[in-house]
Order: C-alpha cells, then sequence, then structure tokens
C-alpha cells in the first residue's frame, strides 16, 4: 500500500501492538494528529491528552513501568519537544522502555532557526538508548520498528524518533511486518554460574541485594525461590521493592541512605554480596570504600557498562538476571544457616531511637491507607520524604507495584505516573503519594484524571515546606532554612472541586479514614491532603558521604 507518512507510522504502531498514546498537539506534528483521527474514531488506539507534555512523557513512563510494555508519547517540535526532556531523562535513568515521537520543521528548514525548531536529537542523545532523525519517508517505518526493538532489548530504556512535517504529508509503500524480536541476550558462561554457587554454598554471611534489573528481566520467583533454598536474606534496592515480598521472613527491606538497618547492617557484614541487576547507587552505597568492605562481591547485569563502575566486583556475570538465577537454582545447595538468620534479626531488634514528631504522621497514615485499599494496589510516588516513607512503610510484596522515579529524583513525575499506570491497569486501583512541593509541580494534571475518568486517589503529605531540603538544612546546614518554606495558600477541597474531583483535607486518623470511605463512595478521583508537623523526618538516614551501617536515628 502506498500511504502518508503520517499513516505509515500509525501502521507500525499498530504492529508493535500499541493501543495507548499519550501526547498533545502542536504545529509540526499536526499531520500525523490528523492521521491518528481516523484510529481513535475506530478504537483501534486510544490517545491520552494531557496538560503538559512533560506529564505525557511521565505517563508513557508509568504506562511501560506497571506493564512491562512500551509506552508511546507524542509531542510537536520546539518547546513541545522540550518539555519531554525531564520525562525522558527518568525513563533512561530507571530503564523504562518508552518510544517518543516529536514533530519537526520541514527537512528543507532544518538549520535555519524556523518557528519551533530544535536540535531534540542533540539534546536527548546523552538520556536516550537511541535517536533517530529521519529525512526521508522511506526511513519511517523502519525507524518506528527499530526503535520499539531498541527500548525493550537488554536492558530497557527511552528511544526519540523526530519526524519533520513534510515526511509526514509525503507518501512511500508501506508493507506490514511483524514486530522485531528483542535482541537475544547471551547466556551465562557456565563456568561462572558454577563459581557464584560454589561462593554461595561455601560462603557463612550471604546477602542477596536485588535492584531493578529482577524487575524488568520478571525474576521475582526466581529470587525467591533461591532466597528460601538456601535460606540468604535479601536487600533490595528502591526501585525493587515488591520483587521480594516484604512479609517474608527473609526480606531484609530497602537498603542505603534511607534503609532498614538490618538492610544495611547485614550488607557491612557479609562475606558474600551477590548484586543482581543493580547499578551502586550513591544512596545505596554511601562511602564506596567502606561498602561491603568484608565482602566478596559478585555482580550480575544485563549492561556491561555497569560492571565495575561504582563498586570494584571481585566476580561478574554479564546477562539477564533471570537467565542466571534459573541457571545457577539448581547447583545452590539447601541450607539453613540458623546463626547468620539469627544475627541479622539481631540487627532488626536493635533498640532504635526512631522518632516522629507529636501526633499525626506516617506511621499511622500508610497503615491506614493500605488497610483501606489492600496488597493489589498500585502505587505512584513523587520525590522527597513522602517518597521514602512509602518505600519504608508499604509492605510491597509484588513486582511492577511502585511506580517512582528513582535515579533522576524527578519532582512532579507522580501524577503523570500515575495516570499512565492506571491506564495500562484499568481493573486495578492506583494512588499517588506526594508532598506538596511535589504535587504543586504537576497538578494540573488532575484535569486529565478528571477528564479520562481515572478513580486515582491523590494523598497528599501536607507540611508546607520542601521536605526532604528542610531536612538537610536542618541536619547539615546548620539549621539555615533557605527557600524551603511554602505559603500555606493552597486550598485542596476546593483545587479538586474545581476539576470535578472529590477532595479533603484532614487532620488525625479518624479524618483519614472517612475521607478514604468517601472517595472511594464517590467513584471518581480524589486529593486528600493529610497534614503532617513541618518537623517530621525521615529516619534512619545515612549522612552524605559516610558508611551505611552508620545511620542517624534522631
Amino acid at each position: 500500500m502506498r500511504l502518508s507518512g503520517a499513516k505509515i507510522i500509525m501502521e507500525c504502531l499498530l504492529e508493535q501492538g500499541t493501543d495507548t498514546i499519550f501526547g498533545f498537539p502542536g504545529g509540526q506534528i499536526m499531520p500525523l494528529y490528523d492521521a491518528l483521527y481516523d484510529y481513535t474514531a475506530s478504537g483501534r488506539i486510544r490517545h491520552i491528552l494531557t496538560c503538559h507534555e512533560q506529564g505525557a512523557t511521565h505517563a508513557a513512563d508509568g504506562f511501560a513501568r506497571a506493564s512491562g510494555r512500551v509506552g508511546v508519547c507524542f509531542a510537536t517540535s520546539g518547546p513541545g519537544a522540550t518539555n519531554t526532556v525531564t520525562g525522558i531523562a527518568t525513563a533512561y535513568m530507571d530503564s523504562s522502555p518508552i518510544v517518543v515521537i516529536t514533530g519537526q520543521v520541514p527537512v528543507s528548514l532544518i538549520g535555519r532557526d524556523s518557528f519551533q525548531e530544535v536540535d531534540i536529537v542533540g539534546i536527548t542523545l546523552p538520556i536516550t538508548k537511541h535517536s533517530f532523525l529521519c529525512k526521508d519517508v522511506n526511513e519511517l517505518a523502519a525507524a518506528v520498528r527499530h526503535a520499539f526493538r531498541i527500548a525493550k532489548s537488554g536492558r530497557p530504556g527511552p528511544v526519540l524518533i523526530d519526524v519533520p512535517k513534510n515526511l509526514m504529508t509525503e507518501t512511500a509503500i508501506y508493507k506490514p511486518m511483524a514486530p522485531l524480536p528483542a535482541e537475544v541476550v547471551a547466556p551465562p558462561p557456565a563456568d561462572r554460574i558454577k563459581l557464584l554457587a560454589r561462593h554461595l554454598n561455601e560462603a557463612k554471611r550471604p546477602v542477596l541485594c536485588a535492584g531493578g534489573g529482577v524487575v524488568v528481566s520478571d525474576a521475582s520467583a526466581l529470587l525467591t525461590e533461591l532466597a528460601e533454598k538456601a535460606q540468604i536474606p535479601v536487600a533490595t534496592t528502591l526501585m525493587c521493592l515488591g520483587a521480594f515480598d516484604r512479609n517474608n521472613p527473609l526480606s531484609l527491606g530497602m537498603v542505603g541512605m534511607h534503609g532498614e538497618r538490618d538492610a544495611n547492617m547485614a550488607v557491612h557484614n557479609a562475606d558474600l554480596l551477590v548484586a543482581l541487576g543493580m547499578r551502586f547507587s550513591d544512596r545505596v552505597t554511601g562511602d564506596l570504600r567502606r561498602f561491603a568492605k568484608g565482602a566478596t562481591v559478585v555482580h550480575v547485569d544485563i549492561d556491561r557498562s555497569e560492571i565495575d563502575k561504582n563498586v570494584t566486583s571481585d566476580e561478574h556475570i554479564l546477562c539477564d538476571v533471570r537467565d542466571a538465577l534459573a541457571r545457577l537454582l539448581p547447583l545452590v545447595k539447601a541450607n539453613k544457616r540458623r546463626a547468620w538468620n539469627e544475627s541479622v534479626r539481631a540487627y532488626r531488634r536493635a533498640p532504635s531511637a526512631n522518632r516522629e514528631a507529636e501526633g499525626f504522621g506516617p506511621s499511622q497514615i500508610f497503615p491506614i491507607v493500605y488497610e483501606a485499599l489492600g496488597d493489589e494496589t498500585i502505587v505512584a510516588t513523587d520525590v522527597g520524604q513522602h517518597q521514602m516513607w512509602t518505600a519504608q512503610k508499604w509492605p510491597f510484596s509484588k513486582p511492577r507495584r511502585l511506580i517512582t522515579s528513582g535515579g533522576l529524583g524527578t519532582m512532579g513525575f507522580g501524577l503523570g505516573a500515575a495516570i499512565g499506570a492506571q491506564i495500562a491497569n484499568p481493573g486495578k486501583r492506583v494512588i499517588l503519594f506526594t508532598g506538596d512541593g511535589s504535587f504543586r509541580m504537576n497538578c494540573a494534571e488532575l484535569m486529565t484524571v478528571s477528564a479520562q475518568g481515572l478513580p486515582i486517589l491523590v494523598f497528599v503529605l501536607k507540611n508546607n515546606t520542601l521536605g526532604m531540603v528542610r531536612q538537610w538544612q536542618k541536619l547539615f546546614y546548620d539549621r539555615r532554612f533557605s527557600a524551603t518554606d511554602l505559603p500555606d495558600v493552597l486550598n485542596y477541597e476546593g483545587l479538586a472541586a474545581s476539576f470535578g474531583l472529590f477532595g479533603r483535607q484532614v487532620a488525625d486518623a479518624d479524618g483519614l479514614r472517612d475521607a478514604i470511605r468517601e472517595a472511594l463512595a464517590s467513584g471518581r478521583g480524589a486529593v486528600i491532603a493529610c497534614e503532617l508537623s513541618i518537623d517530621e523526618n525521615v529516619w534512619p538516614i545515612v549522612p552524605p558521604g559516610d558508611a551505611i551501617n552508620n545511620q542517624l536515628t534522631e
């Protein structure tokens, strides 16, 4: 068939199984939106119009994280394209597969400082797996097909396709094609797997440290089987929460700056640390010179660039985590490890001075919300104190239940991501925990929540400050509170009502229970602001540059 470039793009998206696109139209991408008209009218593709291109990119990201599929976003040239940059960088840092298609000025106008022209390919090269600038209509089909293959192959990530406007109206021959398979990852060398099995069988104090790669490779069940067979405690990074059930007796919870005491102490005292699909972020390791100093470190990862980048490993296996665990399991012996696990439990029982401010706080909020909404809830967060409280206090038991910005730490990520997660999982409850600082950044996306009829519950932990920044100013900057206090001028109930949503501000546990009950009964999306003390802090915390076993608890 001879089709316009815009229709070729749409047909190729259908080839890839795309049924949802998030985006915002504009001048240079208008021919693509004109083609989209027929596909939405026929019900073949759903388009979610957001309020801002950043929200659209975060929504595509949240869709990808919650579903394991590739998220898709459209944006026009110039400011439309640059508005996607933060979302692309967020997806890149957390290995989330999205394809962003941007309009561009016609080929004849490129390089002439034309209206709404920007070199989005040049801008995004450092934060994408690949960026395409198509200059011939005959390149479009291959670009879309390869973009999806690149996005989902190996370590997933974002891909950008920049399409000049004239290519969307020119025609070319379109031939349907099945989706290109993901690139084949070489299996782990048998001798490396045998060596790792020997390390595990001989270790007295082993720890499995699991990262986001466990979620990406769908290796949660294998991780659990290995841990339980050999009775090895499991610490998880922020991006892996839920991949190992927090209620499992072998779960140490999150490791790192705001990690659990038992996780940090177990890693610090281990004689073998097996790192699975993680990148040894500075928020995990603290002082690299003192991180797991007495342990043999074995790093299993699909990305060669992560090996020895931060922590020098004694052994490494370059492969898919799921493949490694499947081959490792038959070689690992059952082992009770009573002495080691009793030592780990002793870390957990050690007295802690973790203190919260007086009154209504996180220790009441999270159990109340969990009790009301249950274990199947998908939880999105923004970034800040509320993010760490969520990681510490919500008992994640399954993968892809936490949607959060780990690597880039993007305030304003959460609402768009919650929208994407809800679109991907219409039968599940999706909630957002946010802070009043993060919420203000992209709260206009409440309009998208309302317009799409999404039953997302937004819980704003309202302390009238940029809480994490203020906490650092308190602890490390001699209480010089510079530009962190937020004016208490926002009426959350009125804001929610203006979007046709349920709104309530609460100051105690009973008020929160009542608000959740009324929000659920309303059948609408909701904003529930929970009033906290400005002095509420996240404990524990490892001071920057210190070792992870040296945690402040008050």
